[in-house]
């Protein structure tokens, strides 16, 4: 299969680093423009010469702005007024005690997570929909229906966007312009090490933490390791094809699998 988004723009939120850069990446070699975001001109301008060197002759647009703000996406439409393909992966995570999450941290997460999604959403699906074709997606994760006891807040945000990504689909139908989320499952980044190490013995090397934290936090995977970022990539730029045409309104699961689990 070609994967070819040639002619296509893309802006994928939060992609400096971890998934996001992952995702920049495979849609650059996929053929599309690909717009690189993070909220400083120093973070963007490292991730695209990162992307560079695995593909050099990407076409990289720089969107330093923190799209959590109006703002902020008045900005990101100020770089790129329209897009054809919105990968919404921003977001943010974190274990904490349910009962001391207080209010402030619950609006954040869903500030973050939830809201700002929905306002890049209501910013281009408009033209996507003028145009005939489109395609938005929202990087979840098993966390929103396996939710986890260290990160209710965190897996509950994530939850609301298994419904977002279903309601803007319905709003799409008929367009040609698909909607669409991804649950990612614990995947291998420089946040995710750090947060393994939050519940794991800090003394462990790298590979037995994460064993360590597999089998005490996440037993259901069948994987029994951590997904890497290019993994979820490599789904997310399928479903930016036009090969994904007739796939819309879906929770698409590239979580491991799962042992015992009931999951769209």
């Amino acid at each position: 299969m070609a994967l070819d988004l040639s002619g296509r723009t893309a802006l994928v939120t939060g992609s400096t680093q971890g998934i996001g850069r992952a995702i920049a990446t495979s849609l650059a070699i996929a053929g599309a423009r690909v717009g690189v975001n993070g909220r400083s001109n120093r973070s963007v301008a490292r991730a695209m010469e990162a992307i560079r060197r695995d593909v050099p002759d990407a076409d990289l647009v720089a969107v330093a702005a923190d799209v959590t703000t109006d703002d902020g996406v008045a900005k990101a439409l100020g770089v790129l007024p329209a897009v054809d393909v919105l990968i919404n992966n921003l977001g943010i995570f974190g274990a904490q005690p349910a009962l001391e999450i207080d209010d402030a941290e619950w609006r954040r997460y869903f500030e973050v997570n939830v809201l700002t999604a929905i306002r890049l959403t209501r910013s281009y699906l408009p033209g996507m929909i003028s145009a005939g074709w489109g395609r938005i997606q929202y990087i979840a994760s098993d966390s929103a229906v396996v939710i986890p006891t260290e990160m209710i807040h965190y897996g509950v945000s994530k939850t609301a966007l298994l419904g977002v990504s279903r309601g803007f689909a319905k709003e799409a139908r008929g367009t040609g312009v698909t909607v669409n989320s991804i649950i990612a499952g614990p995947t291998h980044t420089g946040g995710v090490e750090d947060f393994v190490y939050q519940l794991v013995d800090k003394d462990l090397e790298w590979e037995d933490a994460q064993r360590q934290f597999m089998r005490d936090h996440r037993p259901q995977s069948l994987l029994e390791r951590l997904i890497e970022p290019e993994e979820i990539a490599n789904m997310v730029t399928y479903l930016a094809s036009p090969l994904a045409s007739a796939t819309t309104g879906a929770a698409v699961r590239v979580d491991g699998g799962y042992v015992d689990a009931i999951l769209p």
